[in-house]
C-alpha cells in the first residue's frame, strides 16, 4: 500500500493502437482489457506512483472522437483533479492534435499537467514504441518542480522523446515512430537519459485560481484550404452553408490569396454576414504576415482576420469553443487574435 504523499497519476484509456493487441487467429487489431496493462508494461510497478485507471467503454477510434468525448475527458479530469497530480490521456493518433488543442481551451486555469501520448503499433507488440511512450508520459504527469509545483502545469502531447504544448501540436507521419512535430514553438522537454525540462516556456497559471471546467460547443466551422483552379461554386457553395458561422482559411504562404473580383467579395460578404474567417498558412511552418504582400490587404479589406501561427488543429477546435459560448461575431474576432493558452505568437508588426 503506497503512502498518500507518492505521487498520484490517473491514466485515461480512449482508445487507439496503444491499446491494441493482435489476434493471433486473424491478426486483427483488438482493444484489450485496459485492466491488463501491468502484464503489457510490467514496468510500471517500479514507479512508487499510485497510479489508477479509467476506461471508455466502449473504447474509441480517433477517427470518431468528437467535442462529445472532449467534454467527457473534461469532465473526467475536472472530477478528478484533487485527487491526483497529473493525468495521462492515451489517445489514437489521427486525431489527438485536435484534442490535445480542445482540452487547452476547455481546461481554463489548469494547474497540472494533462499528457496525451499514445503509438504506432500496439503495446502488446515486441518492438512497440507504446511502451516508451506511456512511462515517460506517467513520468512528465508526476513531476514537480523544486517548490513543490507541478513541472507541467498544461496541455501536452508527449511523443518520441519530445513533450510539445498540445495546442501547437499537429501528427506528421503515419509510418514513423516521430508522429508529431511543433513546428512554430519549441518542444516543452526532451527525454534522454534524464528528462530535460524547458521551463521558461511552459505557460503560466494563476495557482490561487481554481480550474474551470468548459463544456461548450459548437461545430458550423469550415477548413477551406485554396487551391490553384478553385471554382467561384466551390467557395461560394462552402461559404454559404446553412448555419455556418466561421471558416478557417488556408492560404498560401505567408497568407496569400487569389486576386480574382469574385474570390474577395465572396470573402467580404461572408464576414457581412457575420461569418468569422480566420486566415492561416498551408505552409507546416511559419505564420500569415497579412500586410506582407498586397493579396493580404485584399484579405483584410474583406474582413478576414489573422490566424498567426496557428495550426488547423488549434483554429478549428478554438473557433468551435468560442462559438460554443455565444460570442458575438466581433468577440470572437478579438479573442482569436489573443492567445487563451499559448495558441499563437503574434507578430510584433502592425495589424489591422
Amino acid at each position: 500500500m503506497l503512502p498518500n504523499s507518492c505521487p498520484s497519476v490517473l491514466l485515461i484509456y480512449t482508445g487507439g493502437t496503444i491499446g491494441m493487441i493482435e489476434n493471433p487467429e486473424t491478426g486483427a487489431l483488438e482493444n484489450f482489457n485496459f485492466d491488463h496493462l501491468l502484464k503489457h508494461v510490467p514496468e510500471l510497478k517500479r514507479f512508487n506512483y499510485r497510479i489508477s485507471s479509467y476506461q471508455f467503454n466502449p473504447p474509441i477510434d480517433s477517427s470518431d472522437m468528437e467535442p462529445a468525448f472532449w467534454a467527457k475527458l473534461v469532465k473526467i479530469i475536472h472530477y478528478n483533479y484533487n485527487q491526483f497530480d497529473g493525468f495521462v490521456i492515451l489517445h489514437g493518433t489521427d486525431t489527438m492534435a485536435y484534442t490535445a488543442s480542445a482540452l487547452s481551451f476547455m481546461l481554463e486555469n489548469l494547474a497540472k499537467p494533462v499528457i496525451l501520448t499514445g503509438s504506432q503499433l500496439p503495446i502488446g507488440v515486441l518492438r512497440t514504441d507504446g511502451k516508451e511512450n506511456l512511462i515517460t508520459a506517467i513520468e512528465i504527469a508526476a513531476a514537480k518542480n523544486e517548490k513543490g509545483e507541478p513541472m507541467v502545469p498544461e496541455v501536452c502531447i508527449f511523443f518520441e522523446n519530445i513533450l510539445m504544448r498540445g495546442n501547437r501540436t499537429t501528427k506528421i507521419n503515419a509510418e514513423n515512430f516521430n508522429a508529431f512535430r511543433s513546428f512554430n514553438y519549441p518542444a516543452l522537454a526532451h527525454a534522454g537519459i534524464h528528462i530535460k525540462y524547458e521551463e521558461h516556456l511552459f505557460l503560466k497559471p494563476d495557482l490561487a485560481r481554481p480550474l474551470k471546467p468548459h463544456y461548450l460547443f459548437d461545430t458550423n466551422v469550415v477548413i477551406l484550404s485554396l487551391f490553384p483552379g478553385i471554382r467561384e461554386q466551390t467557395v461560394s457553395s462552402i461559404l454559404h452553408v446553412e448555419g455556418l458561422k466561421a471558416v478557417v482559411l488556408r492560404t498560401f504562404g505567408s497568407g496569400n490569396a487569389p486576386q480574382k473580383e469574385w474570390f474577395i467579395h465572396l470573402l467580404k460578404e461572408a464576414t457581412e454576414r457575420g461569418i468569422t474567417i480566420v486566415n492561416i498558412t498551408q505552409c507546416a511552418s511559419g505564420a500569415v504576415e497579412m500586410e506582407r504582400y498586397e493579396t493580404g490587404y485584399h484579405l483584410l479589406e474583406a474582413g478576414v482576420i489573422s490566424g498567426y501561427d496557428s495550426t488547423p488543429e488549434s483554429a478549428v477546435t478554438k473557433l468551435m469553443f468560442l462559438l460554443g459560448h455565444g460570442l458575438d461575431s466581433e468577440e470572437i474576432r478579438k479573442r482569436m487574435n489573443t492567445p487563451l493558452a499559448g495558441e499563437i505568437t503574434k507578430s510584433t508588426k502592425k495589424n489591422f
